[in-house]
């Protein structure tokens, strides 16, 4: 992509699996840089899940240099245990972008499906589907986990378009 650009890192947290995305932005237009998946074993000890997550998503910022990350925040609905191991793993990948000093913008599930696809209530896989054609890619990012910290990064975008010039 031509003229100035920035590296926008996208985080969908989770205990057992935190997903990240990076984007390239140029102006309005939207790349792909890499996605994957933080996976921890249900098994470990939580201490050493947690670290894991803040590890590999340390990495990832190391590799790829993103300025900004978007961050979806956690969800609570009716299952507290799963929003507090949320919380956790979430609080792990924060760390990691704070100590190398990204800027973070903190975007509930809804906002997300809104910036993404236009309904804050989308299912997954129209989330996936606009991820895929906003980004340009050939199949739908895989696993979920990725594809939705896709759309946080994607959803940064729409609502920090102030800070970048």
């Amino acid at each position: 992509m031509a003229g100035t650009a920035r590296i926008i890192l996208g985080i969908d947290p989770g205990l057992a699996h935190t997903g990240w995305g990076v984007v390239e932005q140029c102006g309005s237009r939207l790349g792909c840089v890499a996605y994957g998946c933080v996976a921890t074993p249900a098994d470990a000890p939580l201490a050493e899940r947690l670290l894991k997550i803040h590890h590999q998503v340390g990495a990832v910022i190391e590799r790829f240099r993103p300025s900004c990350v978007g961050v979806e925040t956690v969800w609570f609905g009716n299952n507290v245990t799963a929003a507090f191991a949320t919380g956790q793993a979430r609080g792990a990948a924060l760390v990691a972008c704070a100590e190398m000093g990204l800027a973070v913008g903190e975007y509930s599930p809804s906002q997300i499906k809104l910036a993404v696809v236009g309904e804050g209530t989308a299912e997954k896989e129209q989330v996936q589907y606009m991820v895929r054609h906003l980004l340009k890619l050939e199949r739908d990012p895989a696993p979920d986990h990725a594809a939705d910290a896709l759309a946080a990064a994607i959803c940064y975008t729409t609502h920090e378009t102030g800070r970048f010039a």
